[in-house]
This record gives structure tokens, sequence and C-alpha cells, in this order.
């Protein structure tokens, strides 16, 4: 049962599309096990570059079938306008397959967002807008409307209604918003059942069969770990749980079949959105992670908050999902400094702290403790072998899997599918 999950092990953002589609031609199943299209991956192949949103990194390699968990939220235009840019550039998505227990982001998801967002000023969350979080607080206030409900037009109506009942009072007395009418929504929900058919499908059935035939399934999460509802920065957060546990009951299969956690690593440190970020750079440093990193958000478009590396993360992202091993990414966009800081611990009162408080207002107060690293100023993009990196960059590889609690098996020296070295094999 050679079950893998992939999980981002910082604020996201660091590189999960190019490690899913690494291993993409090696596995049967890639499935999306929570989150929605409030996650953006980037795949470069050969030379062209793909940007997704909602699907699974892996519809872009050949023979892997493509899964959306029962824990993802779909937005059914968001899903149709991403197929169809895929099929314009002649990538085959009809192997794809959707749980008929996902939940659906409604126009009114994406309004109650927005407006609440506004309302919040100051305090905002830093939500990307697309209705995420409502639709998992619909989804938990039992009041959501699942895949398999565009199939019973009487049930998807009274779910519509029901759910209107409330937020069309918040809409037009809190917010000063008008109705959202039942039947605009029910019909706009009801256009998209055919196209959705071909694709619904009982995929914790489908999943579990395939881990007892020896099939291999990689779970792919969105995120990272430190945006995780339970175990991240709380409130600055995402409404899920990108963590390991996450692909269990995101997917429908048990502990016990996951055989292998890989956690995807930035040679640095960025995060989208608001919330504390102990290593966070304001000066030229910072600008030049962020300009020769194009850190730019794939999903919102914004600039990325750039930061030196956080081993007090990564170990807690050990710890957290249980991880088997790193992906490290970007370790070419440190080349060129001379010395590199990477954060060791943090100072919260004047004490030295190696493990991440559980305490939202210590984290806030927390100053980086930094041990500088040698750099190195040797172009690594054409490195095939750990042995034919620099020496320091070498160094750097080592002490940073040495401060992070489990092994780094592969590294991105690139942006592009073959810009990678394995220096273990994660099959």
């Amino acid at each position: 049962m050679p079950a893998l999950v992939l999980l981002g092990a910082q604020w996201g953002d660091e590189g999960k599309g190019k490690a899913t589609d690494l291993l993409g031609g090696s596995v049967d199943y890639v499935v999306r096990y929570q989150g929605g299209n409030n996650a953006g991956h980037t795949v470069v192949v050969g030379d062209q570059k793909y940007a997704l949103h909602l699907l699974p990194s892996g519809i872009l390699s050949p023979g892997c079938t493509p899964v959306i968990g029962n824990g993802v939220v779909v937005d059914p235009s968001v899903l149709f306008s991403e197929l169809n840019g895929l099929n314009e550039r002649g990538v085959d998505t009809s192997k794809l397959l959707i749980s008929g227990n996902a939940h659906i982001i409604t126009p009114y998801n994406v309004t109650v967002d927005k407006v609440t967002e506004r309302f919040l000023g100051k305090r905002k969350i830093g939500t990307t807008g697309r209705g995420i979080g409502p639709t998992y607080a619909d989804k938990i206030n039992r009041v959501g409307i699942r895949v398999q409900d565009l199939y019973d037009e009487s049930i998807l109506t009274q779910k519509v209604e029901a759910a209107l009942d409330v937020k069309n009072q918040m809409l037009t007395k809190l917010y000063n918003r008008r109705a959202i009418a039942t039947g605009q929504v029910v019909e706009e929900l009801l256009g998209y059942a055919d196209k959705l058919a071909p694709y619904v499908a009982d995929t914790v059935l489908v999943l579990n069969q395939a881990l007892d035939d020896d099939k291999v399934v990689l779970f792919e999460g969105g995120q990272g770990t430190l945006l995780d509802i339970d175990h991240g920065t709380y409130p600055f957060v995402t409404s899920s749980n990108p963590t390991a546990g996450g692909a269990c009951t995101g997917a429908g299969v048990g502990p016990t079949k996951i055989s292998r956690v890989i956690g995807i690593l930035k040679a640095y440190t960025t995060r989208v959105g608001a919330g504390p970020f102990p290593t966070e750079l304001f000066d030229e440093d910072g600008e030049a992670l962020r300009r020769i990193g194009g850190e730019r958000g794939v999903t919102t478009g914004r600039d990325r908050r750039c930061g030196w590396f956080d081993a007090v993360i990564a170990r807690y992202a050990t710890r957290v999902n249980g991880l088997t091993d790193f992906f490290l990414t970007k370790l070419d966009v440190l080349t060129g400094w001379e010395q590199i800081p990477v954060c060791v611990a943090y100072e919260i009162d004047g004490k030295r702290v190696e493990e991440l408080p559980y305490s939202q207002s210590d984290f806030h107060h927390a100053k980086p403790v930094y041990e500088m690293l040698p750099g190195w100023s040797e172009d690594i993009s054409k490195a095939k072998t750990f042995a034919e990196l620099p020496k320091n960059a070498q160094a750097y590889v080592k002490a940073l899997e040495e401060m992070s609690g489990a092994p780094i098996s592969a590294i991105g020296v690139g942006p592009g599918r073959d810009e990678t070295i394995e220096i273990n094999s994660f099959l």
C-alpha cells in the first residue's frame, strides 16, 4: 500500500506543485484532500508553465488519475475554467474524479467572504475572497451544498433556502447588501450538473480499492502546515487541515494506509496574508528574495512576504505531520549571498526558545535568533547530484536537515521539471 502524503511544511507556496509533478509519472493517483481554489501550484514542463489552482498537479502526468477528494471545496466556475484552459493546451483531463461528498462553493459564499473581510477592516484575516471559509463554515453548520445535491433539485432547493434564511438577514441588515434569491442560485448550480456528472464518483471506494491493489496514491495538500486551522498561526490560517491528518479525513483513507509523509520546505521562508512571521525581512535582502524567487502568489497575485529559513517552524512541521522526508525547493535562489542567516531559535521576553510556542501572544513577540552559514556564488541549476553542488551549498542543506529533524531527500535547484536532485527515492 504505497500511499504518500505531500504537504507544505511552512506557510504554503513552498513548491508543492513541482514536487507532486516530479512524482506524478510514477504514481497512479494524485489526490487533493483539502482547500479549494485558494491554493495555487506552478508547474513547469519543458518550456511550458502551468498555473493550477483547484486541480491536482498530477493532471499534467499521462497515466495518472487526478482526484478531488471529499475534503475539498469546489467552485464549479473555477473548475471548468481551469479544465478548459488545460484542454486548449492539449492536456487530457478526462480521467479526473470528483468526490460526490465534496462541498460546493456557492455564489453567496463568495459574497459573504468579501463583505466580511471588508467589514473587519484592520482586523481582517487576509483571505483570498473566494468563498472558501464561508463554505467550510456551512459544512460544519450542516447547511452546506455537496456535489451530489446537484442531482436532486428538491433537496438542493431546500438546502439553499435554509442557508439563505440566515445569510440574507446578515447581508441586508448588517452589511446593507441586497438579498440573494434562492431560485437564481439553484438555477446556476443546476447548470453545472450535467457537466460535472462524468467526473463524479465514490472516490473513497476508488482510492481504498486502488491501495488494496497496490497502486501508488499520492495525497497532495494545499497551503501549508502553519496555515492549518488547528495547528497553524490561528486565526491567520486557512479553513481546513493541510497537515497529514487531513489526508485521512479529506480523502477517506485510514492512517494505517499512509506509508510516507513528505514535507516541502523552501530554502528560505515566505507567506501570503496577515499574521506573525518572525524571520520576515523588510530590507534589500527581502526584496532580493522576492525578485529572484519570483515570489508572487499563483492564485492571489499578491507579493509574498519573504524571510530567512526558520528551523523552529521546520521542526514543528516534522512533529505535527510525522514527516519522513523533506523536499527542499528553491535552493538556487540563495546563490550570491556571502552569508546566509538561518533562524535556529526565538527570543521571547529575553528567553531563548527552541520550539514553536503554543501561545499566540508569545509567537507574535518572537524574535529570531540567527546562525550565519557561508554562502556560495556558483550557478547550481545544472547540478544533477548532491556532490555537484558547491561545498557551501552542501553544508547549508546538511545544516537544515540536522535542524529540521527529517532527511532532505530531494532538492530543487531551478523551476524546471528536470531541475531537481534526488538523494533518496520517495518510492
